[in-house]
């Protein structure tokens, strides 16, 4: 009788254990609500283009025949159709030429969410890229006016590289700076992400500079789609390429003109034009309000 005394409120014990993990389970898919953010007139996204890019660049403002500073094409300027949809049956797919440096900008600001899109390249390079790999990105937590970074062409961000061979890379944008989970460079190599190492500062004012590898290819061949998974949550944020977690950041900032850093975990996304065509599709965002725990054992 002891025994079955013991036994039995052990019993209900784990039926509720499991009826609450499965309530649980069923209120994270009610509350985790997609928003969709395509549609055929893209109205949920700002254009910026600057300029076309040409080898040798250097940073600076391009200038014309005349030496002349050349003005960049802008805002919404609608004599360029960089950015255009095309419908697949009932999908529709962003066009991104990539004959501009740009980006599509999105209206909203966002903190604390799950992004995801897919993504496959075209055929067309342009100028800069010309004989180089196709490159685009992802731009998050976008903040400030427009072209404040080296290519005068997006706003100070963190940016999810998409790249041919280096897709879940990271690129410091201006003045931000975040901590990865990274190997520490030799010599002339860069930091490699690896879930297994100790955090490096990457960015502004960082000894290790603005530039990290993935942890590792999980690219598909180039004429399939790519699904890139972007989960940022009150300062870190995953790296997830075709289900791989590529990278781990943390503690997303940017440095001020005081030196002072500041946190930087949200704003706009933006999705970069840098002179290769590429197409994106099933562009879709939700909040959430905690990270998963096998995301958070991650950290």
């Amino acid at each position: 009788m002891k025994h079955c005394k013991f036994y039995v409120p052990l019993f209900f014990l784990v039926i509720s254990c499991s009826q609450v993990k499965k309530e649980e389970q069923k209120n994270l898919k009610e509350t985790y609500v997609w928003e969709e953010l395509i549609d055929k007139d893209l109205t949920q996204w700002d254009t910026y283009l600057s300029y076309q890019h040409q080898p040798g660049y250097d940073g600076s403002v391009p200038l014309d025949e005349n030496g002349e500073e050349i003005a960049p094409i802008g805002l919404n300027n609608s004599e360029y159709t960089v950015f255009s949809t095309i419908q697949d049956g009932e999908e529709t797919i962003i066009k991104n030429t990539g004959e501009y440096y740009g980006c599509l900008i999105t209206k909203n600001d966002y903190k604390n969410y799950h992004f995801q899109l897919k993504y496959k390249w075209g055929d067309k390079t342009y100028a800069y890229r010309k004989e180089l790999l196709k490159d685009s990105g992802i731009l998050y937590h976008s903040v400030g006016p427009m072209a404040v970074e080296y290519w005068r062409s997006w706003m100070l961000s963190q940016e999810f590289q998409i790249m041919e061979g280096h897709t879940g890379d990271f690129w410091s944008q201006a003045n931000s700076a975040i901590d990865i989970r990274a190997y520490k460079p030799e010599s002339v190599l860069d930091p490699l992400a690896h879930e297994s190492q100790e955090y490096l500062p990457i960015g502004m004012g960082s000894p290790y500079n603005n530039y990290c590898l993935r942890s590792g290819n999980y690219e598909k061949p180039r004429d399939e789609w790519n699904t890139l998974d972007l989960i940022c949550y009150e300062g870190k944020s995953l790296h997830i390429v075709n289900g791989e977690v590529v990278m781990i950041l943390k503690d997303s900032r940017y440095i001020d003109e005081n030196g002072k850093e500041v946190p930087l975990i949200q704003g706009k996304i933006q999705l970069q034009s840098e002179a290769a065509e590429v197409f994106f599709k099933d562009i879709k965002i939700r909040q959430i309000d905690s990270l998963t725990q096998q995301q958070k054992s991650l950290f």
